[in-house]
Order: C-alpha cells, then sequence, then structure tokens
C-alpha cells in the first residue's frame, strides 16, 4: 500500500526572473507519493518553467525543488535516480532509431545488460513502438517522437514521473492509449501531468495545481474545478482571468 504521506515532489517558493521578468514567483506545493496531479495553465503561465526548475534542467533564482526528498540542485544525480522526465517538444538524436536511442540511455544510466533488455521490451509495448522500432527518428511523425519520448522517461521504472504534454501531437486512438498508460502507471507511481486538454485532467487527474502569470492560484481536488454550478473550462477561465 502507498505511503500517502511520503512527498515525492515537493515546490518550495520556486522562482525564475530573466531580469525584471518572472517566469514564476513563488510557487509551492507538494505531491505524496501515488497521487496523479494535474498541472494547469494558459500559454505561458510558467508550467513549463515550473517543471524545468522542478527536474534540476533549470537553476531556480531562489527556493527549492525536491524530487523524493533530494534537492535537485545539491542532489541531482540522486533525484535523477528515481525521476523520468518527459519535456516538452524533448530532443532527440534523429540518426537514432528507438532502439537504438533507449539502449543509449539505458547504458548511460548504467542499467544492467539483461535488466535493460527486460525494460526495452516492456516500453516497446507500453509506448506501442515495435512498429517503428529500427527506424530513425527523423522518418517518425510528432506522434510517434513524442511517444520515445515517453519510452525514455519510463526506461529505468522511476518511481516519479513528469510529464509535459504527454498527448501532444498524438491522434486520438493514441491519446486514449497514452491515458490508459498513465492511469497503469498510476498504481505505483507519483505523476505530475502538464496538459491544456481539461478532458484529460477527469480521465486521468485527482487533483489540479492551476497556474497563471507564474503563481498558483488553485490548488485542489479535480471537482474544485467545477464549482459553483461552473464547468471546468468556465472555472478556467475565470481564474486564469479570460472572462
Amino acid at each position: 500500500m502507498s505511503d500517502m504521506s511520503e512527498v515525492m515532489i515537493e515546490a518550495n517558493s520556486l522562482s525564475k526572473f530573466y531580469g525584471p521578468f518572472a517566469a514564476t514567483q513563488s510557487v509551492s506545493f507538494s505531491i505524496p507519493r501515488g497521487q496523479v496531479a494535474a498541472f494547469l495553465g494558459p500559454n505561458g503561465a510558467g508550467k513549463s518553467t515550473t517543471m524545468k526548475l522542478l527536474t534540476g534542467f533549470l537553476a531556480p533564482s531562489s527556493g527549492t525543488a525536491k524530487i523524493g526528498g533530494f534537492d535537485v540542485s545539491t542532489e541531482r544525480l540522486r533525484a535523477a535516480e528515481i525521476l523520468g522526465y518527459l519535456p516538452e517538444n524533448g530532443p532527440l538524436y534523429l540518426e537514432m532509431t528507438p532502439a537504438e536511442i533507449l539502449r543509449f540511455l539505458g547504458s548511460a544510466r548504467g542499467m544492467s545488460t539483461r535488466l535493460l533488455r527486460d525494460r526495452l521490451e516492456f516500453v516497446a509495448t507500453k509506448c506501442s513502438l515495435q512498429g517503428v522500432w529500427s527506424k530513425p527518428i527523423s522518418k517518425l511523425s510528432k506522434g510517434f517522437r513524442q511517444r520515445v519520448g515517453m519510452a525514455q522517461a519510463l526506461l529505468h521504472d522511476p518511481q516519479v514521473l513528469i510529464l509535459d504534454e504527454p498527448t501532444s501531437g498524438l491522434d486520438p486512438n493514441q491519446t486514449h492509449d497514452v491515458r490508459q498508460l498513465i492511469l497503469g502507471l498510476a498504481k505505483t507511481k507519483t505523476i505530475l501531468l502538464s496538459t491544456h486538454i481539461l478532458q484529460e485532467v477527469k480521465a486521468v487527474c485527482s487533483r489540479v495545481i492551476l497556474i497563471n502569470d507564474g503563481s498558483v492560484v488553485l490548488d485542489g481536488d479535480v471537482s474544485e474545478l467545477e464549482t459553483n454550478g461552473q464547468g471546468m473550462e468556465a472555472h478556467f477561465r475565470q481564474l486564469t482571468g479570460a472572462m
């Protein structure tokens, strides 16, 4: 049984400034083991910046980020061992095949030959990559490239997943498959999921964190997006100043 009291993702007063511009400002939240939380906000609200701060891809101007209790600024390698990260439009080596890039990444993580073989089989199946396994990534559609990105995030069987727009570029069937995958992973993992699709939040998440202009404006149960007789979209627009 999951220990829901153990914090696996923690943002503590995270701020990132570019000169006078605040990409994020004093963002704080914590996500316990076993929870799937949606990270919402309009374009430019600070979602991707916050995710990069949480994963150590950006250094904060102030505040701290922790994964599984490890400070990503001072204990980044320990945090990386238990973290899987799918960035928005994540970089891939286009001349390599999915099989080649995943073997390379597994080797870089120090995975044993047997473990890597088993995990390659797992991600190839779960991310439906068998049909393009030996095809150069440069020849793949955006949807298949997104699946390769998801596969690399899952390869080392991390305890924590941070997923930035995981269904971006996927057709409805592929989107359904990814949502089902996330629901399956949620049984054993802690997940922070960024998305623009409100129905996706309702389908796979139990909690929503809404950010606007670099600050958190709502943090609670998904049902809180449907309050006062408003639907999710109307309340989202109200909280983000669009109405």
